[in-house]
């Protein structure tokens, strides 16, 4: 790359950084982007980016494999339901121990080893949830244990972190409203909660997926934007299908609320998050009303 490259590149990211200084953005991490050391932490860096350019980034962190993993060393078997960890009693504690205190603090530790500054915060004192079931392909329902879907957001810790520069970095686990029980929440569905409480300028979800698929079969058929009215056509239509549903909806509810826009990015890709964010062209697909 010549020099004149390199200042192709800042100059083309000048209008972003001017736009979005002063910004919130909420990122999702999960999948691939979790499972690859490397990519992770170059995630992390790219984050350390953001919060030096001005722009507030916050991060919520999944952390299915990592779980799963814990939970067969644990004699328990990983099953879902609908998209949802069927949560015992017993797998919960699993959930709460390696998200709390294996997953969180090492993306709070990425993030300062860059130069950034993060705090963990556990999802408990954040999502105040109620406990969901499950259903079968018939409809029926079934019961799928400690699991909540996010009834409110306490947002005042995360707000102290970006009023001190720091990056938060939350859990997606719930307290269940009435007992204060610890509840799993799909860290998707917290992510956007979260977001239709504080509605960041963007809502970036990085996963192991390019984007929206115009053919889900065929990674180059990628859509770089679509509105709301045509995702929720996707959907009907079945090229939105399975566990991308409910990742969807509840983007589109984020919209709905306030967030101005909700990028799906592939975390499979080196600093997908600033190719996406900073680049006329970008790498995923946006959502925007």
């Amino acid at each position: 790359m010549t020099s004149k490259d390199k200042a192709a590149i800042l100059t083309e990211a000048l209008p972003y950084l001017q736009r979005f200084r002063g910004k919130t953005f909420l990122i999702k991490v999960g999948g691939s982007a979790m499972d690859n050391e490397e990519l992770l932490s170059t995630l992390m860096r790219d984050i350390v980016f953001l919060e030096v350019a001005g722009i507030n980034p916050i991060l919520v962190h999944g952390g299915g494999k990592a779980i799963s993993a814990a939970m067969k060393d644990a004699g328990l078997e990983a099953r879902f339901i609908d998209g949802f960890r069927v949560t015992s009693p017993e797998a919960v504690a699993i959930v709460e121990e390696t998200l709390g205190h294996t997953i969180n603090p090492h993306l709070v530790d990425l993030i300062n080893q860059h130069g950034g500054r993060a705090t963990g915060i556990p999802g408990r004192g954040v999502f105040q949830a109620h406990r969901i079931q499950g259903s079968t392909e018939g409809g029926r329902a079934v019961e799928i244990g400690r699991v909540g879907e996010v009834a409110s957001c306490h947002s005042d810790d995360i707000l102290s972190a970006i009023s001190s520069e720091i990056v938060p970095v939350v859990s997606p686990l719930g307290s269940e409203v009435g007992t204060g029980k610890t509840l799993n929440i799909n860290a998707d569905l917290a992510a956007a909660a979260l977001a239709s409480t504080l509605k960041p300028a963007k809502l970036v979800y990085v996963s192991d997926v390019p984007g929206l698929l115009a053919d889900p079969s065929d990674p180059s058929s990628l859509i770089p934007t679509v509105t709301p009215d045509q995702a929720a056509g996707m959907i009907d239509s079945g090229v939105i299908s399975g566990g991308m549903i409910p990742k969807i909806r509840s983007a589109l509810e984020a919209l709905y609320a306030g967030v101005e826009k909700v990028h799906f990015i592939d975390g499979r890709v080196p600093h997908t998050l600033l190719l996406e964010i900073f680049t006329e062209q970008g790498i995923g697909t946006q959502i925007r009303k």
